[in-house]
């Protein structure tokens, strides 16, 4: 007996990718799944068994994308700030492009959805760790002040990655006044508003030599 087309799953993935944003892993019912990516239930059950297998392929894929690219931007001939900057700014625009699904998936985790709470588990010392190895290197070079790691990764995320998960809140309610959601996508979730945000973030972490005032 033949194998069944191996593009069936790939259509699945896509469905899923664009479905899971908006339900999030709770919401998310094998029917409407099968039903939005035009294919039938015994063949979801064939390439992935079970929901959870699923979506636990469908984050998977997606981090993996994402975490091949951070190791890309990482170069040996750049100095550990410069790639800390690059590093910096993959996540963010990752965080970006994926901010509902995020949105949906803390709050699962939150829930005690398992396959949310394991996919955190998993992958955010993936990238956790190649910050926190660059944030020491750029120290230790003097490019940054010696700021205890817990603090440095709080700031970061708090002036870099705070604004796309509240902007991503603010986008979808009646929060902020209408023109001020139409300026999210300017001011906060394009390249050059994410890169400003980096730089700023950055400088301020930075090492300044201290002067002697004048007598």
């Amino acid at each position: 007996m033949a194998r069944p087309s191996r593009n069936v799953d790939k259509l699945l993935i896509e469905a899923g990718h664009e479905l899971l944003a908006k339900t999030g892993v709770r919401g998310l019912s094998i029917r409407q799944l099968t039903e939005h990516a035009g294919v039938n239930l015994g063949m979801f059950h064939y390439h992935f068994k079970t929901k959870d297998a699923f979506v636990r392929a469908l984050l998977e894929q997606k981090y993996n994308d994402m975490f091949v690219n951070l190791q890309m931007k990482s170069k040996d001939n750049a100095s550990a700030l410069e790639n800390l900057r690059a590093s910096i700014n993959v996540l963010a625009s990752f965080a970006r492009d994926n901010r509902l699904l995020l949105v949906r998936l803390l709050a699962d985790a939150a829930a005690g959805e398992s396959v949310a709470l394991d996919f955190l588990r998993t992958n955010m010392p993936r990238h956790l760790k190649l910050e926190i190895s660059l944030i020491k290197q750029a120290q230790q070079d003097g490019a940054l002040k010696p700021l205890p790691t817990p603090q440095a990764l709080a700031f970061l995320v708090g002036a870099v990655g705070a604004p796309i998960m509240v902007g991503a809140a603010m986008s979808q309610s009646s929060l902020a006044p209408a023109p001020i959601r139409k300026q999210l996508e300017q001011f906060v979730f394009s390249d050059a508003a994410i890169a400003e945000r980096v730089d700023m973030a950055l400088l301020g972490m930075a090492a300044h030599k201290q002067t002697r005032g004048r007598k």
